[in-house]
């Protein structure tokens, strides 16, 4: 028993006197080479000698171990897209010489006796509208690589992109385009003051508030019943205010002689605002109010507005004309025009 006891001490003492392994060490572990200032520096309050220790926010020191990660769902800043599409009469056309014919007049009638002669009268006539079209493209690119190695799919994130690009820059149209290579919005031209049977053909109406940029200090509301009023009846079921946000924000302040307010907010999810029982769609492609702006539109754009478009968008995936670069090429025909002139009437903020 002695000599296994021997043993032992003799193991516990080599294991004592052994030289330190070189190693890095916990900060404050070797403090004047002493167990006491191990126990003071350390386990009493805590490392008080620089720390070596690895760490992400510094690429040296580890940062370079860590990979990044990218979230797979690209955020954007939301774009606003006019709605003019959503109201207006949507084609679908098999050619750009799309050509629709509107009549004109009305087809008199008369009265007879039993056995009275009957006269010929009169047969309308026809007027043929062509809406200007013009193709609306985006050409972008993307290496092979960053096709192949994103975290995302590059590919119909870009997909997505054209779309809202589209529908943002046909909605611009449809209320300014110019007509050349695009369509003709319905603004474009020179709106007049006379009556529907005075004004030329195609011509739009309008109205003034009496004020240059503004509306009349006295009862302003009384110029939105105007121009209601000023839509002949037939139009009328189905008509719709179209304006942008900050002419909107005006009106909403608007209030009846006993405080209620012309503004009324949906009473349900999916049904539009309205104002004066009628709904009220926000395209921000409509002028600001300023002088001799025509910055309210009101009317049945089902019936005063057409809209031609020759199929969907497509999309021609090209990696061979500019290598290593893969090109989207997408394109999309379509063109826009006052149908009905009478279904339309406008606010021009002016003295007249």
């Amino acid at each position: 028993m002695e000599q296994v006891t021997g043993s032992l001490e003799a193991s516990f003492e080599t294991v004592t006197h052994a030289p330190a392994m070189e190693r890095p060490a916990l900060s404050g572990a070797r403090v004047s080479g002493s167990r006491e200032a191990f126990v003071d520096g350390y386990l009493r309050r805590g490392s008080e000698i620089e720390l070596k220790s690895f760490t992400g926010a510094v690429a040296g020191d580890g940062g370079y171990a860590v990979p990044k990660e990218i979230d797979a769902v690209i955020d954007r800043t939301l774009t606003a897209i006019s709605p003019i599409r959503r109201i207006a009469n949507v084609v679908r056309v098999g050619s750009a010489g799309y050509r629709k014919l509107v009549t004109t007049g009305g087809t008199p009638s008369g009265w007879a006796s039993e056995t009275g002669t009957r006269a010929e009268t009169a047969t309308p006539s026809f007027k043929e509208i062509a809406p200007p079209m013009g193709e609306l493209f985006a050409n972008p690119a993307a290496s092979q690589a960053m096709l192949d190695d994103a975290a995302f799919d590059v590919e119909g994130w870009l997909a997505g992109e054209i779309a809202t690009e589209f529908a943002r820059a046909e909605g611009a149209a449809f209320v300014s385009g110019d007509g050349v290579n695009k369509p003709m919005g319905f603004l474009t031209g020179t709106p007049t003051d006379e009556p529907d049977d005075e004004r030329a053909f195609g011509t739009l109406q309008y109205l003034a508030t009496g004020a240059a940029g503004a509306f009349p200090a006295s009862s302003p509301q009384d110029k939105l019943i105007d121009l209601i009023q000023s839509l002949r009846t037939p139009y009328r079921q189905g008509a719709a205010f179209v304006m942008n946000s900050a002419t909107l924000a005006r009106i909403r302040k608007f209030k009846t002689a006993d405080g209620a307010f012309l503004w009324q907010p949906a009473m349900a999810s999916g049904q539009p605002d309205t104002l004066l029982g009628y709904p009220v769609v926000e395209a921000e492609d409509m002028p600001d109010i300023a002088a001799d702006s025509f910055s309210i539109a009101f009317g049945n754009f089902r019936a005063g507005y057409l809209i031609a478009e020759r199929s969907e968008t497509s999309i021609l995936r090209d990696p061979f004309t500019h290598k290593p670069f893969v090109h989207f090429y997408a394109v999309k025909r379509i063109g826009g025009a006052v149908t009905n002139a009478e279904a339309i009437k406008l606010l021009k903020f002016a003295a007249s």
